[in-house]
């Protein structure tokens, strides 16, 4: 392989190697521990300049990393779904707590 080439299979390794670690940060999310620890900084991936095409010995490794992404993507939005049901729920609960007390009518007639 030459210089050339060999530098190009880091690029992508290490272009790789950092959109595994953003996956593995988001599936992190979705464990429980996520409730114990700071949730991560936001730092957005963007490609290295003059990376050029996935060199084709490096293909399986990115078809497993866009599986995993659009696993998690799927994971992530059916959580923050939940999380909003539960928001919208807990919300109508703290406003019934603020409401004053309204009187209650038993018929004791039966």
């Amino acid at each position: 392989m030459s210089g050339t080439a060999s530098a190009w299979n880091l690029a992508w390794a290490q272009a790789l190697d950092r959109l595994e670690s953003d996956v593995a940060s988001a599936e992190a999310l979705l464990l429980e521990e996520h409730m114990l620890r700071e949730l991560p900084k936001f730092d957005p991936w963007t490609p290295p300049a003059g990376l050029g095409p996935l060199p084709l010995d490096m293909r399986p490794r990115a078809d497993a990393v866009l599986r995993r992404q659009l696993e998690i993507a799927t994971k992530l939005a059916a959580a923050m779904s939940g999380a909003a049901m539960h928001s919208l729920v807990i919300g109508k609960m703290v406003e019934d707590r603020r409401d004053p007390a309204r009187p209650s009518y038993v018929d004791v007639a039966m």
